[in-house]
This record gives structure tokens, C-alpha cells and sequence, in this order.
């Protein structure tokens, strides 16, 4: 069952104060549970902790529109490094505890 979210971009200063510009607000679907895969990134250290949401968040976005697009012609090349990528991905483990 997919995952329902409420998308937010704010703009906002230098300084990070909102700036007067209207926020970008959507809705999406996505077949995964975002913040499970944000947890399993985080816990993998794939990328900075800082990163991570970022990372999560736009690479999601971005392959949800190509899982439904993925035969038109602006996704097929790209389809079989994003599907290579992912595997990838998924096949880091989290770093060992040490004692």
C-alpha cells in the first residue's frame, strides 16, 4: 500500500529567515515508507547524517515519477543506472559497532 506525504518548500534568506515568496506545497505517493528508507540511510551513513533527508527526499521523488514514467523516451536511458544505483544503495550496511 503506498505512502501518502505533504510537500512544503519554503523559501527562505541567507540567514534561513522565510522569504515572501509563497511555499511550494503538493502532495505524493510513494511505494515506500520515506522515513523507514531515511532511517536505513542514516544507519548506513551512505551519505552525511545531514544529508541524508535531502538525499532521501529528492532521490524518492525523482524515481517515483520515473517508476511511472520509465518508457518514455526522457527515462529509458537513465532507468537501467538509476535501477543499478539503487541496488547499490540498498547493499550498504550499517557500519559495525564497536565494543
Amino acid at each position: 500500500m503506498p505512502s501518502h506525504y505533504a510537500i512544503t518548500v519554503q523559501p527562505t534568506d541567507a540567514s534561513g529567515a522565510p522569504a515572501m515568496t509563497a511555499p511550494l506545497e503538493f502532495t505524493v505517493s510513494n511505494h515506500d515508507d520515506l522515513f523507514a528508507v531515511l532511517r536505513k540511510v542514516q544507519a548506513s551513513e551512505a551519505v552525511p547524517r545531514a544529508e541524508s533527508a535531502e538525499f532521501i527526499i529528492g532521490l524518492k521523488l525523482l524515481l517515483e515519477v520515473m517508476i511511472r514514467h520509465r518508457k518514455d523516451a526522457l527515462f529509458q536511458d537513465l532507468w537501467p543506472h538509476m535501477a543499478d544505483f539503487m541496488k547499490r544503495l540498498k547493499a550498504i550496511s550499517p557500519p559495525a559497532i564497536a565494543d
